[in-house]
This record gives structure tokens, C-alpha cells and sequence, in this order.
């Protein structure tokens, strides 16, 4: 039962994540998907019907003579399908399917027709093949037969018939190891960009982020959207088509095998579903053990980045040992579960092959007895094997295919659990934007473009029962700056991050400017992957401002080397690291005044800088007469504020004019 149940979960994770790109999830349920599934099914198998009728109407046209060489049997057969009762039932089952399609027309708009259409043609190149297939069964037997009867007229026009199979054969084929990547990087394509969208709304990236204290268990992201949605397309795609191609080849050839011995179809049938269920309870261990790996590779190559991204402050510190070491650790995880992943692998593997070597067996135990008796002929050894290894294929799916299953069902599992977040957050961010993060919703007032009010907040932390401070109320108006002091761990930064918007407040009021109106400005300044126009613009789009303007602001902020360096503004190059501290700061300034908000917000954004560069950048703000919130250890800040807010770090605070303060222990 627990197994059952387990594959009913994982069949809901791959329902979630596939269905979107074909039907939308949010106004249909999931026997529509399905509905849709049989109605292409149905559809696909009237239109085979419908060209194959064609072309043998066409051939009797144009060519009859090579029609009864290459064809011999196939009008007669086509014909009476017609005649009985089944090609009327699959024109009636076609025109219902496509009334499916018909009435979901709304809701396969925005291009969802293309991968319905697309998968179609693939089932229709299978249905194809797996024909071809049946029809090769039957030229083996009577190749086998023409040679025992030494009849040399037949067998060569037997080969010519198999020889023009294979021609036919070849383009399918070819057609099909296009459509199928070809369709997989489509849907990647489309699920990648629609996971990027709501990962990088309603800060979602920021609520996700493993690196903060208040992150969701949700580890790599970026691995998430790149590798295993790539990966998730792609073996969900050759999976579908694997297990349809098993289906159809399954019940074409164990007719021809009941045609050919019902004890031997029976047999194959209970040696097929005991290896299988054999298979499935050796490899259960498989899932957890691929699940595993993907996490600790995924840590190891982020431990990497990270030794690249910080390469400069490791060999300030001659840190080569401790990063070593935790690479090393890192390492030795990945590679100790890939140790045992390695032993139920080879485990599984010495089952496979048992089971594949056993099988060889079975057909001739049978077949021999009727063959000695008379009862068929020698052709049908090898039609039999043909057919009894198609079938044995195709039942044995499962256990050709386990640890690839159990490698897909691990990813899975990580990409639904990244979009069910993603989700999560999507959803609940249209009352409070952060609200996932702490499991509790602020309490907003509308926003306004005229200041800043706090009333009655507490700060506690997302997922935190400590409170930094309490019951705060205050007011920032456009004329005012506000400068934020107290011991190292008393929640300034915090502070700043509630009056950003990035962390909700657990009971009281917030009232913000519009988005756009305030700017926060770290003591790192984020460098993003680009060039120096893009950087200056950030988050403004760079169309805004020409060259002259560019240059004018950083010279404003006491860069004018910069544009002697790059006088090419749209130059990329590795910022963080081509730029100091201190450069960067003043360029995030720069960046500042390009986008003039009315409120900044300031976190030892001059922690680099000389007091005289301080100085200016203040001035430059106060001259265009911006609301900022400061945070900074330097008694020359107060000179540029009118208020201070001091915080004690114990929950308590005041609030005196900057004139009368003084510096003391707690700044």
C-alpha cells in the first residue's frame, strides 16, 4: 500500500509540473488532461488509418505491380478493416476526439496548440514504426521457411520487400529523434521561463535565498530552473514515448505471439510481471540514493562558485586550507552516497541480466514440442523469438529502465518542490509581499508618496521569536533624515530591511512610498552581470540617459577616471572585481542620483569612503532635497541628519534630534 501510495504522490508531482504547458492547471481538472491524452490517442489512430488507406489507394493507382510485390496482403487486409465493424468504430472515436479539442479551444490558446500538435505527429511516427515493425515479423518468418524449402525466387523477393521496410523506416525514424528533442527544448523553454518569472517575482529569489536567515528549504535554485528542468523535459518527453512505444508494441505483437502459441503468451506474460515487481522492490533504495545525489553534487559545485566568487578574500586570508577542507567535505558527501548509489546499481544490474539471459530460454521450451510435432513450421522459431522479445521488451520496461526512473523520480521531486514554493509565494503575495517567509502577514497601510510611518511595529526576525525592537513608532517626511545608531547586533540593518519592505512587521502598521520611490543602497553595492551603462542605469532601463549624462554623474561622484578607463560605456567586464569598495559605493551613488527616488535608504553605504567623498555624496543628496535613512558608526554622519533613532538591542529605542546627541558606546 505505502508503495502504491508512494507512486500516486510522484504521479501528482509529474501531473503538476507537465500538464501546465499543454492545458492550464488553474481553471481545469486533472480527468480533462487525461481526457484530452485518449482524445489525441483515438485521433492519431483514425488519421493512421485514414493515410494508410491513401496510400494504398494511391500505389494501386500509380504502381500496382510494385503494390503486390511490396505490399502482398496489405490492400486485402486494409479493405476489410473498412468492411467490419472497426474502421467505422475508429472514424466515430476520431470525430468524438477531435470534438474534445474542439470544446477545450479556449483554454489551448497562447501556443499550447503546437505541443499537442507536435506529440500527435510523434504518436503517429510511433504508430508507424511499431506497424513496420509487425510486418518485419512476418518477412523473418517467411525468409526462414523460403531458406529451409532452398526456394531462391522467394527469398529474394522477400529481402526486397524487407529492404524497402527498412527505406520507409529510416526517414521515420530520423523524423522522430528530431520531434521529440525538438518538442523537449520547447517545453524547457516555456517551463523555465515561466519557473524564472515567479522565481524573480514578489521577491521570491530574496525569500529563497539559502544564504538568508530567513530562507526556505529550497536548495540551488539556479540548479533548479537550468539543470533539472532540462533535464526534467527532456526524460519526460523519451519516457512518454518510451512507455506509449511499449504499450503499442505489446499488444501488435502478443497477438501475433497468441497466434503463434497461447501457452508461450502466458507463460511470457507471468515471467514478465514477477521479474518486474522483483525489480521494483530491489530498487526502492534507488530513488531516495538519486534524490541524494542530486543535492550533494548540487553543493559541491556551489562550494566551488563560492571559492571562485570569493577568490580575492580567500588569499587576502591564505584561507586555501579551510576552503579545501570544505570542498573536500563537500566532496567526500557526493562521493560516499555515490558509493552506495553504486552497489544497488550493480545489484540491480545483476537482476537485469539474469532476467534478460533466463528469457532466452523460454521460447525455445515451448515451441520446440509443436515444432517437432509438425504442428507449424520452421519460420515460425523466428517470427516466435521476434515477437517474444518485442513483447518481453516491452513488458520489461521498468526493469530496463530503473535507475533512470529512479533518477527522473528524484528530479521530480526537487523541481515540483522548487515551483510548489515558487507558487506558494506567487499566491500569498497578493495580500503582503513577503508574507511566505514568516508565515504571517503584515499589517500595510496604503502607500503614499509623502513619507514614511511606523506605528505601533514590532520587528521580530522571518522565522524568529526574538524581537529587535518594540512597539516603534516614527515618521521620515520628505524633509527629513533619520540616522539609525546602537551596538553591533541591535537590528539596524534589520530596521532598515522592514522599512524597504523586505521584511513584513508581525503586528502594527507600515506605510511606504511607491515602488520606485525608494531606494536601498548596501554597504556592498550589487554589481549585476553587465556593462557600465547598465550598471549606472540599474534598475532603470539604460535607454533613459545618454552618454552624456552617464558621464556627467560620475564625475558627481568623483569618478571621472572610470570614464577615462572605459570611455566605452557599454563595455562588460568582471565589476566586483575590477572595482574597489569604495568605487563601487560611489558608483551605487551615482546609480542613486540617476534614478532620483524621493526616499533612500542608506546601510553604511560610505563605510569605504574618506570623510571628504562622505561629506560630498551627502551634499549631493541633501541638494536635491531626498528623505534617507542611515545607518553608520561615523560621528561626521549626524551633521546630515536632523533626527536619530537609537536603538539599545534588548527591544528598546529613542528618538532625539541629531544636534543633541552624542556619540558614546552605542554608536
Amino acid at each position: 500500500m505505502i508503495p502504491f501510495q508512494a507512486l500516486r504522490r510522484q504521479l501528482g508531482k509529474l501531473q503538476r509540473l507537465a500538464q501546465p504547458y499543454f492545458l492550464p492547471v488553474e481553471d481545469t481538472r486533472s480527468w480533462q488532461f487525461l481526457l484530452l491524452v485518449v482524445a489525441l490517442l483515438v485521433v492519431v489512430v483514425g488519421v493512421t488509418l485514414l493515410l494508410l488507406t491513401g496510400a494504398v489507394a494511391l500505389s494501386g493507382a500509380l504502381i500496382p505491380v510494385l503494390r503486390s510485390r511490396f505490399l502482398p496482403g496489405v490492400p486485402e487486409q486494409v479493405g476489410a478493416i473498412w468492411r467490419g465493424p472497426i474502421g467505422l468504430s475508429v472514424m466515430v472515436l476520431m470525430a468524438a476526439g477531435l470534438g474534445c479539442f474542439a470544446a477545450f479551444r479556449g483554454k489551448l490558446r497562447q501556443g499550447r496548440w503546437l505541443p499537442w500538435l507536435l506529440l500527435g505527429v510523434i504518436i503517429l511516427l510511433i504508430l508507424v514504426i511499431n506497424g513496420i515493425n509487425v510486418g518485419i515479423s512476418y518477412i523473418a518468418r517467411n525468409v526462414d521457411n523460403s531458406l529451409v524449402a532452398y526456394d531462391q525466387d522467394n527469398f529474394w523477393k522477400i529481402v526486397g520487400i524487407y529492404a524497402f521496410c527498412l527505406v520507409l523506416a529510416l526517414p521515420i525514424r530520423a523524423m522522430q529523434s528530431y520531434l521529440i528533442p525538438r518538442l523537449g527544448l520547447l517545453w524547457r523553454e516555456w517551463l523555465s521561463g515561466r519557473l524564472l518569472t515567479r522565481y524573480l517575482s514578489n521577491r521570491a529569489y530574496y525569500i529563497l535565498n539559502p544564504n538568508d536567515e530567513s530562507a526556505e528549504e529550497i536548495d540551488n535554485p539556479d540548479q533548479r530552473i537550468s539543470q533539472d528542468t532540462a533535464s526534467f523535459t527532456a526524460t519526460s518527453l523519451s519516457v512518454t514515448v518510451e512507455v506509449l512505444s511499449a504499450l503499442l508494441t505489446f499488444f501488435s505483437f502478443i497477438l501475433v505471439l497468441w497466434s503463434i502459441s497461447t501457452e508461450l503468451a502466458l507463460w511470457l506474460l507471468i515471467y514478465s510481471v514477477g521479474g518486474t515487481a522483483l525489480i521494483i522492490f530491489a530498487s526502492r533504495k534507488l530513488v531516495s540514493l538519486n534524490y541524494q545525489q542530486l543535492k550533494l553534487e548540487a553543493d559541491f559545485r556551489y562550494g566551488l562558485v563560492h571559492i571562485r566568487d570569493n577568490a580575492e578574500s580567500i588569499a587576502f586570508y591564505r584561507g586555501e586550507q579551510q576552503e579545501s577542507k570544505e570542498a573536500e567535505r563537500r566532496l567526500g558527501g557526493a562521493i560516499r552516497n555515490y558509493n552506495r548509489l553504486i552497489i544497488w546499481e550493480a545489484l540491480i544490474s545483476v537482476i537485469q541480466r539474469s532476467y534478460d539471459y533466463f528469457s532466452r530460454f523460454l521460447p525455445w521450451l515451448v515451441i520446440a514440442p509443436i515444432y517437432f510435432a509438425r504442428e507449424v513450421d520452421f519460420g515460425v522459431f523466428g517470427q516466435a523469438s521476434i515477437a517474444f522479445s518485442q513483447v518481453l521488451f516491452s513488458v520489461s520496461y521498468i526493469v530496463n529502465n530503473i535507475d533512470r526512473l529512479a533518477s527522473f523520480s528524484a528530479s521530480i521531486s526537487r523541481l515540483e518542490g522548487f515551483q510548489g514554493k515558487v507558487d506558494e509565494i506567487s499566491s500569498s503575495a497578493h495580500g503582503a509581499l513577503n508574507g511566505a517567509a514568516s508565515g504571517a502577514s503584515p499589517t500595510a497601510a496604503p502607500s503614499s508618496g509623502n513619507a514614511i510611518l511606523l506605528s505601533h511595529v514590532d520587528l521580530v526576525p522571518p522565522r524568529s521569536s526574538r524581537t529587535l525592537i518594540r512597539d516603534l513608532s516614527l515618521e521620515i517626511d520628505r524633509d527629513q533624515r533619520l540616522l539609525v545608531v546602537g551596538p553591533s547586533g541591535c537590528g539596524k540593518t534589520s530596521f532598515l530591511r522592514l522599512v524597504s519592505g523586505l521584511w513584513p512587521a508581525p503586528s502594527g502598521s507600515v506605510q511606504r512610498p511607491p515602488e520606485g520611490d525608494l531606494l536601498f543602497i548596501p554597504q556592498k553595492p550589487y554589481m549585476l552581470l553587465g556593462s557600465l551603462r547598465e550598471q549606472l542605469c540599474y534598475p532603470l532601463p539604460p535607454s533613459r540617459f545618454n552618454d552624456e549624462q552617464l558621464r556627467h554623474v560620475l564625475e558627481q561622484v568623483r569618478l571621472p577616471e572610470l570614464v577615462h578607463r572605459y570611455p566605452d560605456l557599454d563595455i562588460k567586464q568582471d565589476w566586483p572585481r575590477l572595482l574597489s569598495l569604495g568605487e563601487q559605493q560611489r558608483l551605487a551613488f551615482a546609480r542613486l542620483l540617476l534614478n532620483g527616488p524621493r526616499f533612500v535608504v542608506l546601510d553604511e553605504a560610505t563605510s569605504a569612503l574618506d570623510v571628504a567623498t562622505e561629506r560630498h555624496l551627502y551634499q549631493l543628496l541633501l541638494e536635491r532635497d531626498m528623505a534617507f535613512v542611515s545607518v553608520g558608526h561615523r560621528p561626521t554622519l549626524t551633521a546630515f541628519h536632523d533626527t536619530v533613532l537609537e536603538l539599545d538591542g534588548q527591544g528598546g529605542w529613542r528618538l532625539m534630534p541629531a544636534a543633541s546627541y552624542t556619540v558614546g558606546h552605542s554608536a
